[in-house]
């Protein structure tokens, strides 16, 4: 297969391209195909032949994507503007796009310091498993002191925050806002998504926030189109990616634990404080009707 044109952040950079090791072109990417579904240059053949495939299962996948995205977007601003939080973990941060965390949290910062001063720093370490996420970060963010990307896997969640703690840009011992978008429906029930959540806030400081999005799977009784639209994609991810689990939404409140979900609770990413989309704030973006019950997500604080 030929070379990976530059992506477009290394062209604005003005970077050269190489690319990463220990990449399998011959399976896809939880992250490429994301990186595809946004509308991203940072992908395979493979990828985007699953992406389409699933497309074709179920029209409005893309859906789900950009929904995901708005809603990281929206809960960052809320994490830094109302939360108050400086410094944040993002796990299964995929491949650089538009709007990242840091790019919300700096702009957020900005904003309020202009009416409180000067405005206060943000840190914030990315987190993936993906040799071709690591190598792309690094090298979009290799000359920003505040915000970096560490190789870890979900499953070994002590490994995670050790990692993200020795970066120097996170002290555990301070709140932290925890982003896990779009990454825990990836974890099979035998890797035990609830323990490695568990382990992961039960480590951070009181007055930590964590922000969850999930695959939803509905009632049949009372959504049984939606239900069935769900149970289609679970196949269809299952197949091609060998990942993508739609649970329930009571499975999904146990990934909070005890902490408490702020308002409006988990809902639909739709419903999660909407925004006006006037392009001028990252997060606008409302997913259509058909698929906007089977993908949810909330905020939660620990006491």
């Amino acid at each position: 297969m030929a070379g990976l044109d530059p992506p477009e952040f290394l062209k604005r950079t003005g970077q050269k391209y190489r690319e990463p090791p220990e990449i399998d072109m011959s399976r896809p990417s939880i992250a490429r195909v994301y990186s595809y579904y946004l509308g991203g240059k940072d992908h395979f053949e493979v990828d985007r032949d699953m992406a389409n495939y699933a497309e074709g299962v179920v029209p409005g996948v893309t859906d789900l994507a950009l929904g995901n995205r708005a809603f990281v977007q929206r809960a960052t601003r809320y994490l830094t503007a109302e939360a108050g939080l400086e410094q944040f973990v993002d796990i299964g941060s995929g491949l650089p796009s538009d709007g990242n965390v840091h790019e919300i949290v700096r702009k957020t910062l900005q904003e309020r310091g202009r009416s409180a001063g000067a405005p206060r720093e943000a840190r914030v370490v990315y987190v993936d498993s993906d040799p071709m996420v690591l190598a792309h970060g690094r090298a979009l963010l290799a000359d920003d002191r505040s915000v970096t990307v560490v190789r870890a896997d979900l499953t070994e969640p002590d490994d995670v925050l050790a990692r993200a703690a020795a970066t120097g840009l996170i002290d555990i011992e301070r709140p932290v806002g925890l982003i896990l978008g779009g990454i825990l429906h990836h974890l099979q029930d035998g890797e035990d998504p609830a323990g490695c959540t568990r382990r992961l806030l039960d480590a951070l400081a009181p007055g930590s926030h964590v922000a969850v999005s999930h695959f939803c799977l509905p009632d049949a009784s009372r959504a049984p189109r939606s239900a069935e639209r769900a149970a289609a994609l679970e196949r269809a991810f299952l197949e091609r990616l060998g990942t993508g689990r739609w649970r329930t939404e009571a499975e999904i409140a146990r990934y909070f634990h005890d902490w408490t979900l702020v308002p409006p609770g988990l809902v639909p990413l739709n419903d999660w404080r909407p925004q006006a989309r006037d392009g001028l704030r990252a997060g606008g973006y409302s997913m259509p009707v058909r698929n906007r019950a089977i993908i949810v997500g909330g905020v939660a604080r620990k006491p």
